[in-house]
Parts: structure tokens; sequence; C-alpha cells
């Protein structure tokens, strides 16, 4: 009855913020206005890691962001960004590159103009890039080669897809990027078709305008494309530092789904209240300085699910298989008590993930290229037909497959994946 009075307000509350998606000057726009007294906007191009066609260059064009274009310097953009009090950003995904600007409400005629510039007239100079955006390539490789769990993850896609959203977020070490590898990168992706405008805190009407202003020149033509991914599975383990960790884990492939979603809400041993232990069956059964978190990955084709092992090396073995008895578990079947946590920590975790201005992003890029309903009430509405004969279906499925997994650390001592029952 609670979880249905939550569900209800959540839906009424998505009925009223979420916006309908219009095109212009064939871009595609979604605007929220939420009422805040600041604003946001964030352009997402297709141009993830999965697209890029060379090793790093994803990384490299995310890190030219806010460089020179034929309006601005780096300088001037850095100036402008501060006199107006605006906060920009860049992020890179699988699937899709974002820059972003936070600002006072009002100036959205600035920050677009700021944002597009970068795509429509970027210089992507040999000094700025020598100077600038090859040590940020290098600085974003060495902090994910000194981070265990962001080790595990990428080195996890890349045998669970093998192409495609395989692809890492970083460069290589030693990267053979050129300059000439970005400027072509960027003609390919940099196209209206591939580009979305999301807003937050303007309106439909204004945000349509100062969009049909800005890309009126811009380029047209199709961006790029990837194969269809497949999900194969498999084994890797690698010499690391810091918390021994490994990655437990199956792919699936399709359109994200509500049961999936559940599954790793079911897996989440985080508790409800600071400092308890929580009744997740995981949680309980955790020898002491173990960590698990439960990992959840959706792409347009595709998700990875799984859990994410932090542990003392003496004590990562019997960690490990501890997760893997609860996802096996989770495909015989789980109670109706559990199933009902689950089907609400899933869906509070939605709701809650609109609140933040970063979560409303990503709720409407996920869906906003390939045309599917745009709403927090539909999101929220799969989680109804989430019975438990759905839910072990999925999970049945899931496990049925090849395991994904990785193991990063003392690999002479960590364990392989049939000693924890895979």
């Amino acid at each position: 009855m609670f979880a249905a009075r939550v569900s209800a307000r959540n839906v009424q509350r998505a009925a009223r913020s979420f916006a309908t998606v219009v095109e212009s000057s064939g871009v595609k726009v979604a605007a929220v206005e939420n009422g805040a007294p600041t604003s946001s906007l964030t352009v997402l191009v297709k141009a993830g890691s999965r697209y890029e066609p060379k090793e790093g260059v994803a990384n490299a064009l995310k890190n030219f962001a806010f460089k020179s274009t034929a309006k601005r310097t780096a300088l001037g953009t850095v100036r402008e960004s501060d006199l107006y009090g605006g906060v920009l950003s860049s992020s890179l995904g699988r699937e899709h590159l974002a820059l972003s600007a936070e600002f006072l409400k009002g100036d959205e005629d600035v920050f677009v103009d700021i944002l597009t510039s970068f795509i429509t007239s970027a210089k992507f100079t040999r000094h700025e890039f020598n100077e600038y955006v090859a040590p940020l390539i290098s600085n974003d490789t060495a902090a994910a080669a000194a981070n265990p769990a962001i080790q595990a993850i990428e080195l996890a896609h890349a045998i669970a897809f093998r192409q495609g959203l395989a692809s890492s977020l970083y460069a290589p070490a030693h990267p053979s990027i050129g300059l000439k590898d970005i400027q072509d990168y960027a003609a390919k992706v940099f196209t209206k078709e591939n580009i979305a405008v999301v807003g937050t805190g303007i309106e439909q009407s204004k945000l349509t305008e100062l969009v049909n202003k800005a890309f009126a020149n811009a380029a047209s033509s199709s961006g790029p494309t990837s194969s269809s991914t497949r999900y194969f599975g498999g084994e890797n383990r690698i010499e690391g530092t810091g918390p021994q960790t490994a990655f437990i884990g199956f792919g699936t492939t399709g359109a994200p789904s509500a049961e999936v979603a559940t599954l790793a809400a079911y897996l989440n041993p985080s508790p409800s209240v600071k400092w308890s232990k929580g009744t997740s069956p995981i949680a309980a059964a955790l020898p002491e300085g173990a960590s698990v978190q439960s990992v959840y990955l959706p792409y347009s084709d595709a998700s990875l699910v799984g859990l994410l092992v932090q542990a003392p090396t003496a004590a990562l073995k019997e960690a490990g298989s501890v997760a893997v008895s609860a996802l096996k578990k989770a495909a015989s079947g789980i109670s109706q008590e559990e199933l009902a946590s689950a089907v609400a920590r899933a869906r509070f975790a939605a709701a809650s993930a609109a609140d933040a201005r970063a979560g409303v992003v990503e709720a409407i890029g996920a869906k906003i290229f390939s045309g599917s309903e745009i709403s927090l009430a539909s999101t929220l509405s799969a989680f109804d037909a989430v019975d438990a004969s759905a839910f072990s279906k999925a999970a049945a499925e899931l496990v049925k497959a090849k395991p994904t997994y990785v193991a990063v650390g003392d690999i002479v001592s960590l364990p392989y994946a049939d000693e924890l029952g895979l």
C-alpha cells in the first residue's frame, strides 16, 4: 500500500516534469521547467567510445571541449563563463559525449552559444592538443589504471562484448592518436542528426528557438554506426595495486528491462539505515573487511549486471562465493517479500535519480535518440509488471549464459571463476 502511494506521487510528479521531444533545425530538443532558480544545458552527441574508429579518440574529443573556436579562445570561454557565474563540464560514456553548463536562470542564450560553438566551429589547434589535451588524456588513463574498480569494469566490458560497447572510455597508456584523428571523428559525429539538447529550468519554446538559431548552419549527415551488440562473457585477470578486486557478472542484449534492474536492486547489499548491515542476502554473509557493490550498466541495446567485490586477499574468495550464491539464488526463485522489497528499491532508484539534474539528463538521453517515450511515469510503470515468474526467468536466463569474471590485484592468490562456483 505504501509503495503504491509512493509510486502514484512519483508518477504525478513525472507527468509535470518531463517534456516532449521536438526537433529544431534537425536537432532533438527536450526541456524540463522545474521552477529552480538555476538552469542547466547538456548537448548530447552520439560520440561515445563504442563509435570511435581508433582507440582513445572519443576520450581525446571529450578533452578538447571548451578549447578555441571561431568565436572564442579557450581563455575567452573561461572568462565569459566566469563572468556569468556558470560552470562548464564534459563527460564521456560508451554511447554519448556530453557537454554541460549550469548557470543562473535567464543566461541560457550565452551558454547555448558557448556549448554549440564547440560543435559548429572548434578549431582543434595543434598547440592546444600538445599543451593541454594530450596531458589530460594521459591523466585520465593514469587515474583509471590506479583504480582497480575502474580497471575491473573496463575489462569486464571488453570480454563481455568484444567490440562496440567493449571499447574503453580511456586511451591506451601509449596512444597513437593524432590531431587528424580527432578532427575526422569530430567531423563525423558533429552533425545535426547525431545531436540532442536537454535543458532543465528552461522553457521548451525558448530553448527550441535558441537551438534553431545556433545550429542553423551546422553540418547535416548520418552519424557513425555501431554493430548490434552481442554478449560473449569470459574470464581475465590482471595485476593491480590497491584493494583486491573481482567483478562477477553477466550481460544481456536488447533494451534495458525492469526485471534486470530489479535483480540489481535485489543484489545490492547497501543498507537502508546507515551503519546497519541491512537485510540483503549478501550483506549478512560477507567476511570482515569485504565490500560488495551491485553493478547495473544499461545501454541502448545491452546491459551489464553483476557484483564488484573488494576484500583482502584471504577474504576475497569467500566474499566472491557469497556473491555467486546470491546470483544463483535469484535464478532459482526468491520469496514474495524479497521480490516486493527489490521492486520497491529499483523503483525508488529510478525515481530518485530524476530528482537530480544529472539523473534527468541520463533518463532523457537514454531514450531521446531512439524515439522512445520520455517520461519517468513510463519507467516506473514498467516495474508493475515484475512478478516472481518474470523475475526468476530473467535471472535464470542471465545465469545460464557464460559469466563475465575479472580479477584485479595479486593474480597469484586471487581465485579463478570456477573456484567461486561459476
